[in-house]
């Protein structure tokens, strides 16, 4: 599907409209992003609902196909009956002994023909029901999914603009982006890599010590404070201009949203197909889904190591450091502060082989989500607000 040319048109004059600014934009970018999972939520329900409607019909269809014998059976007795009626009574003697007689047959026949006449009846009202509802859905799907192309040829144009706005050293950028690849490919392990780039890469040491201090001055309010801060955090919005968490991160139990829509796999703790209990959790999306920020965070890094494949690393504060890996294409860059909700990256067509996606039964992209507290894999089940703590049965 492709966005018509009058409508990317209006999409480019409404972004040229915006006021360019990082605040306005961050906040179009967040709108946007909102708006785009929720649009992926939709079209991941509306395959379910095809699917279960596909095989609704296939029961159906299956069990005209078993009774092939039976209800051609009944059809020809039906249309025996419609050409050859009962004779009518009284008209003669022989007339009525015929008619006794077919009585007799008719009374011992038709309950059993009445019976699966209706049942087939039933069933061909429920086939047409079912087409019926399957194209109206198939209607709906198709909209969904060119509301969701236009978001994401919006979100696009967006990312353009603010990358164009924050680049102001894209030699110094380059430089330290580089440097990280380096230090990624001489790490051995997650620990290894976070300590080595926060005291290597300037801008990553700069967030580091940023989030330091945001926790210290946390940590010097008296409770009272702190309760208001928490009690302002409620009742506001925080702002969208902001250089450091609007909260605190040990405070965000049973707040967080998950970075991308889809089906949760696998938690912390089960089995990783590799004798191992898994230290993270995995989502299976959908196509193409968009990953955001689940909290405000620096980022510590953004690009591939080893077996992660394509991996963002968030430091969210109070010592915790987010994972998020299997994705296909990153939009951010290391160094920057990113708000909750703020798009990241987006999924692929399909899973990347990777060592965290080892022995799942799905082929969609999957999206690996590790919590970290000082250095050490943590269960994140208690972060994530409704549904988004359970757990989905496996694909097939």
């Amino acid at each position: 599907m492709q966005v018509s040319g009058d409508k990317a048109k209006e999409l480019e004059s409404s972004i040229a409209a915006l006021a360019k600014t990082s605040e306005s934009l961050k906040t179009a970018l967040i709108e946007s992003a909102a708006r785009r999972k929720d649009l992926e939520r939709k079209i991941a329900e509306g395959g379910r609902k095809l699917a279960d409607l596909g095989l609704s019909e296939d029961r159906i269809r299956a069990s005209f196909r078993d009774r092939r014998a039976i209800l051609a059976e009944v059809l020809a007795a039906l249309q025996r009956m419609g050409r050859n009626p009962p004779p009518a009574l009284l008209v003669t003697p022989e007339d009525a002994l015929a008619s006794v007689r077919t009585a007799i047959l008719l009374g011992a026949v038709v309950p059993g023909i009445r019976k699966e006449t209706e049942k087939l009846a039933d069933d061909l009202a429920e086939l047409v029901r079912l087409r019926q509802e399957g194209e109206k859905e198939t209607e709906t799907l198709i909209a969904t999914m060119a509301s969701r192309q236009e978001e994401e040829r919006r979100m696009d144009l967006l990312l353009v603009e603010n990358d164009r706005l924050s680049r102001q050293n894209t030699l110094e950028l380059a430089t330290e982006k580089r440097r990280a690849e380096e230090l990624a490919a001489k790490a051995s392990n997650m620990e290894g890599l976070i300590a080595s780039l926060e005291n290597e890469i300037r801008s990553v040491r700069d967030a580091a010590e940023q989030a330091r201090a945001e926790e210290e001055r946390l940590k010097a309010l008296s409770e009272e404070q702190r309760q208001k801060a928490r009690e302002l955090a409620l009742s506001s919005l925080p702002d969208k201009n902001r250089i450091a968490p609007a909260y605190a991160f040990s405070d965000l139990k049973q707040k967080l949203e998950l970075p991308a829509a889809g089906d949760i796999l696998r938690q912390f703790g089960d089995p990783d197909g590799t004798g191992h209990e898994a230290k993270g959790m995995v989502i299976a999306s959908t196509p193409g889904a968009l990953v955001t920020a689940p909290a405000d965070g620096w980022v510590v890094f953004a690009g591939e190591f080893r077996s992660y494949g394509q991996m963002i690393i968030l430091n969210t504060g109070d010592g915790y450091h987010m994972v998020l890996s299997g994705m296909d294409r990153i939009n951010t860059s290391q160094g920057k502060f990113v708000l909750s909700g703020e798009p990241l990256a987006v999924m692929g067509e399909k899973r990347v082989a990777s060592a965290t996606a080892l022995a799942l039964e799905t082929d969609r992209p999957t999206l690996y989500i590790e919590f970290r507290k000082d250095g050490k894999p943590v269960d994140s089940r208690q972060w994530w607000a409704g549904s988004g703590s359970g757990k989905a049965q496996n694909d097939t």
